[in-house]
C-alpha cells in the first residue's frame, strides 16, 4: 500500500528546492476505501483528459492499482509556469519534461498517479524546476 519514488530514480528538481511528498494522504485514501468508508465511486474520478494524458504519455511506475488491483499504474506530470498554456503542459516524452524543467523561468511540476482502468489518480509529488540556479560564487566586498 505504499507509494515508491519514481522508476527512473532521478531526482527530478534542483538540489536544495522543496519537494512535497502526498504518500502519507495517498495511503489515508487507499485504506478509507479498503475499510468501506470512502466508496470506490468516489475516488476512481479521473478528468477525461487525464486519463487520455495517462493512456498517451503516461510512464509505467511498475506498480499496480491499490483500489482495482488489475492495472499497472501509470504517471502523468503536468507543468505550469510563465509562458505556458493556462492548463499547463504534460510532457509527452521524458526529452520534452527535462527540456521543461531546464527552462530559464522557474515552472511547477505536479506528478499524478493513475489508473487507467478504473480511473483511480492521487497527486504523488509537487516540486520546482527551472529557473535560474543560485550563484556559488561570491561577491567581493
Amino acid at each position: 500500500m505504499t507509494s515508491r519514488p519514481p522508476a527512473s530514480g532521478r531526482s527530478a528538481e534542483r538540489p536544495g528546492e522543496a519537494r512535497v511528498e502526498y504518500r502519507l494522504a495517498r495511503n489515508a485514501v487507499v485504506r478509507d476505501v479498503e475499510r468501506g468508508k470512502v466508496d470506490r465511486v468516489d475516488v476512481c474520478d479521473a478528468h477525461p483528459e487525464l486519463l487520455r494524458a495517462a493512456r498517451n504519455v503516461g510512464r509505467p511506475t511498475g506498480e499496480t492499482c491499490p483500489i482495482c488491483d488489475a492495472t499497472a499504474m501509470v504517471e502523468v506530470t503536468f507543468v505550469f509556469g510563465a509562458r505556458l498554456p493556462p492548463g499547463g503542459r504534460c510532457p509527452g516524452s521524458a526529452r520534452e519534461l527535462d527540456r521543461l524543467r531546464r527552462r530559464e523561468e522557474p515552472v511547477t511540476c505536479y506528478a499524478v498517479e493513475v489508473c487507467p482502468a478504473c480511473a483511480w489518480h492521487h497527486l504523488t509529488r509537487k516540486y520546482s524546476a527551472g529557473g535560474r540556479q543560485p550563484s556559488t560564487r561570491r561577491r567581493r566586498s
